[in-house]
């Protein structure tokens, strides 16, 4: 189930000052974890910006040993090991620079379908809520993904609401697997992983969820999905962070504004006054920005629906069918996947949109109409 590079991958990862980004650099030159751990403390000269402090925990046998503790652990609690050198991450999250090295999973995660991730406030109102029950009411025909972190309050409801409308949802938590915090939400954890959703982590099994690990778990909130939601938060909320790596990531980000007297929407109005995040308007008009695949319903039978048949030319043919089976695709993956060079895919997606086939979104990503 695991190799040599997942124990190699995990020990260099122990090792001090050897970060996500110091990480990457070091796979990145030496060809592999094992490579990079074997070679780096005698070749340190070629990682450029590396000096002797930053590798020398570097072949601490202390490390080895706990990675050997570590792979044990996972086979027996059937955890994945994802290696973001060996592509494993989910794409959007790779995109990232600060991406982690190591992503622990327990569950499925489909990488290939739309996502939004939604967070807010431990301390949700009726009105955050009401809307996180609108918002799951009027995509419960779509198919897609939800990302939250598993705390109280918003996250809580917005993995609920999820499992109700048989929505799978992905749960990232701030610590490793050998505990559940807050452990009120054991219960919740486990139907998640019941009903063919997942929990995500960077961090291994002897990390505590300590005030830290929760600013640095949201960054993987952030860039797992295309949009990020802030339903509530206050003033310096941690779901400010959120959205913060969702701007740095060039993500969509939506805030649901509220009165100006009310704590926990102060937080989104000022990100909205900021120009960090869209206002919402309507539940209606959140979910086409999203750009979820709904289908039609039987309301629609009252008003016939007649489609526009448009005669594409052939690289437009080649492009929208990409797209189309690949929702949310980059244009770099574009590029690869037809084998086309991205400034003559460019003018074609220009033309697709203006027939109303294809919609885009920050990023250099795109969907079919």
């Amino acid at each position: 189930m695991y190799s040599e590079e997942h124990l190699y991958s995990i020990a260099l990862r122990e090792s001090s000052l050897i970060g996500d980004i110091n990480f990457h650099k070091l796979v990145r030159t030496f060809g592999s974890a094992k490579a990079a751990w074997e070679n780096a403390r005698k070749e340190y000269k070629k990682l450029d910006g590396f000096g002797k402090k930053i590798i020398a925990d570097i072949e601490n046998p202390g490390h080895l040993k706990f990675a050997e503790r570590e792979l044990k652990f996972c086979e027996t609690q059937n955890i994945r090991i994802n290696l973001r050198h060996l592509n494993d991450l989910p794409p959007l999250l790779n995109e990232c620079d600060d991406a982690p090295a190591i992503l622990y999973q327990k569950g499925s995660f489909d990488s290939s379908g739309p996502k939004v991730s939604m967070v807010g406030t431990r301390n949700i109102t009726a009105y955050g809520k009401q809307f996180i029950h609108d918002f799951f009411e009027e995509t419960k025909s779509c198919h897609f993904l939800s990302v939250s972190g598993l705390a109280l309050g918003v996250d809580k409801e917005v993995h609920e609401q999820s499992l109700h409308h048989q929505i799978p949802t992905a749960g990232v938590l701030a610590h490793g697997f050998h505990t559940l915090y807050p452990s009120k939400n054991k219960k919740l954890a486990e139907k998640i992983l019941e009903e063919g959703g997942c929990l995500l982590t960077e961090f291994n099994s002897s990390r505590k969820p300590d005030r830290e690990n929760f600013i640095q778990r949201n960054r993987i909130v952030a860039g797992i999905s295309p949009a990020t939601v802030v339903v509530e938060t206050a003033f310096g909320g941690g779901s400010i962070s959120t959205a913060t790596y969702a701007n740095l990531y060039n993500r969509e980000v939506y805030a649901l504004p509220g009165k100006i007297t009310d704590k926990q929407s102060q937080g989104c109005n000022h990100l909205i006054f900021q120009h960090k995040a869209s206002a919402i308007s309507t539940v209606k008009g959140l979910v086409d920005d999203l750009g979820f695949n709904k289908p039609k319903t039987k309301t629609e039978e009252l008003f016939p629906y007649s489609e526009i048949t448009v005669q594409f030319t052939g690289n437009q043919k080649i492009v929208f069918d990409a797209i189309s089976g690949n929702p949310h695709i980059s244009l770099d993956d574009l590029a690869d996947r037809i084998n086309l060079s991205s400034h003559k895919i460019l003018p074609v997606i220009l033309e697709l949109e203006l027939l109303g086939k294809v919609k885009s979104f920050s990023g250099r990503q795109f969907v079919a109409i």
